[in-house]
């Protein structure tokens, strides 16, 4: 049969942006947000602004490649393509641009900018003025479940298409994931688990106090006005990188070196996911090595080794940061649910259910996805609201349950964690 197209909607990354010019044309390739470029940048902006003050208006947590500082590195660059862009559209909206000519500003990726006022849920004027731009700079804002144009002429001859809708799905691929978790009710935390790993709760309003603050997490935007409460963290990352280097000289595959792991000594080796020195370093086992043997412990030598110190390091990461959750959400947290492509690991699945001690439900991996359709049949008015997608999903997708075990054992574990972390809450 052939498949009928009704709509197309797009997600993406956060932060990231394109610079556009007069004529329409797109300025220069853009940077991503691992060049380092912005090291160092938020603290420079902060001299202008005070770190509180920018929270308080924003609920966004500081990382150094948020788009508030990635503008504020190239204007304080001279950057050439920033000083003559008439608009900034953030990935998504690039793409969609691409495709209808219309240009628009999602709210959700727009909220990963720290450019968005978690009050207003609009873009704050002062923090705009103070990277030299004003509203007239991105394009109209919209809400996930929008339609931002239909195919230009040109796409539709290159694609022998009609004028099929773009829609405004999440363009933030968390927020997309998010609306897809297969929750009958709303006591649960989610782990979006990829190259990064997000854990938070969705709320209807946004946390924005000293304790929020100090413990650095965001308010990002979700869907149907939900609010994402939630923390990065560095997820898959360091795997992917190790196995990069790997490759050079043996392939190992997933299930081998999951394998090798569980051999491995529990708990001979541990480190902060989360450190600076794993965001982008020339040899990650390198760092992991470095890492363990400045903070006195057992040097992880082989690929097992290596591996079960990144799973359980991460467990008892996300461990720390669900603690920091159930102390300050407004409600109980009774599951959590991970979903995303690092829910098809079932080893890090049971660590995690371990590490935090409640029931951790899987699925489903492709979560972005499912999500980015589900809105766009929202759009459509094939189903209402968030409670209809999640009904409607949890009947179609499998899901894998996981019961905490071990438990004195991850005890032990994360006190030694705690003992090894001393930096970054």
């Amino acid at each position: 049969d052939d498949v009928q197209i009704t709509s197309i909607g797009i997600d993406t990354w956060g932060v990231d942006f394109v610079c556009v010019g007069k004529d329409g044309g797109l300025l220069r390739q853009p940077y991503s947000y691992r060049d380092p470029h912005t090291m160092g940048a938020p603290e420079t902006f902060f001299a202008r602004v005070p770190r509180k003050q920018v929270y308080g208006w924003t609920g966004i947590q500081v990382m150094n490649f948020n788009s508030l500082f990635q503008l504020d590195t190239l204007r304080r660059n001279k950057d050439s393509a920033l000083e003559a862009a008439d608009k900034i559209l953030f990935m998504p909206d690039a793409l969609s641009y691409l495709l209808t000519g219309e240009m628009v500003t999602e709210y959700t990726i727009a909220t990963t900018a720290q450019l968005v006022n978690a009050e207003t849920r609009r873009l704050e004027p002062a923090l705009l003025k103070e990277i030299g731009l004003t509203e007239e700079h991105f394009g109209r804002f919209v809400y996930p479940g929008e339609k931002v144009g239909v195919l230009t002429k040109e796409i539709q001859t290159i694609t022998g298409l009609g004028a099929i809708p773009v829609i405004a799905v999440a363009g933030h691929d968390t927020a997309s994931a998010v609306a897809a978790v297969p929750a009958l009710d709303r006591n649960f935390a989610y782990l979006s688990s990829g190259t990064w790993s997000l854990m938070g709760v969705e709320l209807n309003e946004p946390i924005i106090n000293k304790e929020s603050f100090d413990m650095n997490f965001t308010n990002e935007g979700g869907v149907d006005g939900t609010v994402l409460f939630l923390k990065n963290i560095c997820g898959m990352w360091l795997l992917e990188c190790c196995r990069r280097e790997w490759a050079i000289s043996n392939d190992y595959s997933y299930p081998e070196l999951i394998e090798a792991a569980m051999k491995a000594p529990a708990f001979a080796s541990l480190v902060n996911p989360d450190s600076p020195c794993f965001a982008n370093p020339p040899s990650m086992i390198k760092a992991i090595q470095e890492y363990c043997s400045r903070t006195g412990q057992a040097v992880p030598e082989t690929h097992g080794e290596i591996t079960r110190c990144i799973f359980e390091s991460l467990a008892l990461r996300y461990k720390q940061v669900f603690s920091y959750l159930q102390r300050i959400s407004p409600f109980p947290i009774e599951k959590l649910h991970v979903i995303g492509g690092g829910s098809k690991n079932n080893v890090l699945n049971q660590f995690t259910a371990n590490a935090v001690g409640v029931e951790v439900v899987a699925g489903p991996s492709e979560a972005t996805a499912v999500g980015n359709i589900m809105l766009q049949a929202k759009a459509s008015g094939m189903v209402e609201g968030i409670a209809g997608m999640r009904k409607l999903i949890r009947s179609s997708v499998s899901v894998s349950t996981f019961t905490p075990a071990e438990q004195s054992l991850w005890e032990k574990g994360y006190e030694t964690y705690l003992k090894v972390v001393r930096e970054n809450i």
